[in-house]
């Protein structure tokens, strides 16, 4: 049986990802996706400022490392 994710979608506006979580999405493998939006992926990693946004949700990821 696949594992089932529990945390809720977009349940917060603000995450810290690491390099280890890359490729980053939104919602994340971690998020249930029943009641969210479609997965979109997020360059982080070629932002400047190590921050990206999501363009459906608008929660933003921070890139910790």
């Amino acid at each position: 049986m696949s594992h089932t994710a529990n945390a809720p979608a977009n349940a917060e506006k603000r995450y810290t990802v690491h390099r280890a979580d890359l490729p980053l999405s939104c919602p994340t493998p971690e998020m249930a996706l029943w009641n969210s939006h479609p997965r979109v992926y997020l360059p982080i990693e070629n932002e400047p400022n190590g921050e990206a946004a999501c363009p459906y949700c608008g929660s933003v990821f921070v890139l910790a490392d």
